[in-house]
């Protein structure tokens, strides 16, 4: 793979911090060297000591005072050894990539999303993605100025048949050539997709990524609902399939350990995963080293094993929440509504009888009836286009406030018509 043809003019120009160099050279030294080199204040002057964190099974987690003067310290930009080499352990053992990859931590993986696309999209570029599609990555790929271009999917994710017809306008023998306007990359969620729901099946996964081989462009696989799938065994991923070094993968510990200590991850092929961390250098610097550490503390403590358990108990439930969900629009929204029962995720996405777009219906009325939802034109290209879907979450909401949403949702509904 050549990468430097699909690297923005910015990102290209990015250079090394020496100084973050040397920073990293000096954690890697022995006891003896000294250092006066670094940049970094003296950990006595900070006013916190030691800290202990209770787990929900009765462990213990502790930061004595050493490893707590760690925790509050400048580390890596692509982030503290013992965590990556835990995340490592795990790609490798969940997809098995054919091809070889690197990692680097971000500070979730919004931070991770935005310095990919910086990377790769210029102004007037192609780019393709199936919406509806998360607002957030709307939010961050609109202002690069790049054309937005939509490939249908369904309940079961990007359609590739739908794929080759809007890759059908350019020939795959002249894409290097200078001046073609061909996409060079393609942004999906495969698995419960945000707000959809959908999950692409292996099948569609092998002939999209076909297809991206065959027109030489990268696929983004924004994957935060991986470990949130109902179903067991887990869809293999683009990464597993990835014999070619063509996908950048984003993964968060949001959904399944904490989305406020903003923990995730950028895997892929080592030139694009270096260019992320070069940003990483001129921007945040680094994923907080305290938070880094307490993930890694933890993940260490479980096991792989220990782990894995832990996202059985988080599927459960939300595999509960999702069939209170189902249960509930099947008793109200029947004769007004339709929808499909996701196989991953947070999100039930519903499609409105007899309403022509749902902005209005619940900016308004709903708030009257004290139930909200999200309209479905945020998650679209353009987001004035009426749009008859609205997006329930069944992530925090109780079965019974569910049930009571929904009832109150279908009297808004018959009222509107």
């Amino acid at each position: 793979m050549n990468y430097a043809r699909f690297l923005t003019a910015v990102s290209a120009a990015r250079k090394p911090s020496a100084i973050r160099m040397l920073t990293e050279l000096q954690q890697r030294s022995p006891p003896t060297m000294i250092s006066l080199a670094g940049g970094a204040p003296n950990p006595n002057t900070f006013p916190f000591l030691s800290a202990s964190f209770r787990l929900k099974d009765g462990q213990t987690l502790n930061f004595d005072e050493a490893l707590m003067k760690r925790a509050l310290q400048y580390s890596a930009s692509n982030g503290i050894p013992e965590l990556l080499t835990w995340m490592k352990k795990l790609q490798k053992d969940l997809h098995n990539p054919p091809s070889p990859m690197d990692m680097c931590v971000t500070t979730g993986s919004q931070e991770g999303l935005c310095k990919v696309f910086e990377m790769l999209v210029n102004p007037g570029d192609n780019v393709l993605l199936d919406a509806p599609t998360y607002s957030g990555t709307l939010a961050a790929l609109q202002p690069l100025g790049c054309n937005l271009i939509n490939v249908s999917s369904d309940q079961h994710g990007m359609i590739p048949a739908a794929l080759k017809e809007v890759l059908s306008r350019w020939d795959p023998s002249e894409v290097h050539k200078p001046g073609s306007t061909a996409p060079k990359i393609l942004y999906t969620i495969p698995n419960g997709g945000n707000p959809t729901g959908a999950s692409m099946t292996t099948q569609r996964k092998q002939e999209v990524y076909e297809l991206a081989r065959q027109y030489d462009m990268l696929i983004i696989e924004d994957d935060p609902y991986y470990f949130l799938q109902f179903d067991k065994p887990w869809a293999p991923t683009f990464l597993s399939m990835d014999v070619d070094g063509r996908i950048l993968r984003t993964d968060s510990f949001s959904k399944i350990l904490s989305s406020g200590l903003r923990i995730g991850f950028v895997t892929g092929p080592k030139p694009l995963v270096d260019r992320v961390v070069l940003h990483i250098q001129a921007s945040t610097m680094h994923t907080s080293t305290f938070t880094q550490l307490m993930v890694s503390q933890l993940l260490h403590s479980w096991g792989q094993d220990g782990f894995l358990q832990h996202i059985d108990g988080v599927i459960e439930f939300y595999r509960k929440q999702r069939n209170a969900m189902i249960s509930s629009a099947d008793k109200w929204l029947k004769d007004v509504a339709e929808w499909h029962a996701p196989s991953a995720g947070m999100f039930l996405w519903i499609k409105l009888k007899g309403i022509a777009d749902t902005q209005q219906l619940i900016m308004e009325k709903a708030l009257e009836k004290e139930v909200l939802l999200v309209p479905g034109g945020v998650f679209m290209i353009n987001s004035s286009d009426p749009c008859p879907y609205v997006r329930a979450a069944f992530s925090l909401s109780t079965p019974e406030q569910i049930d009571e949403a929904f009832r109150r949702l279908s009297s808004l509904i018959k009222e509107a018509k």
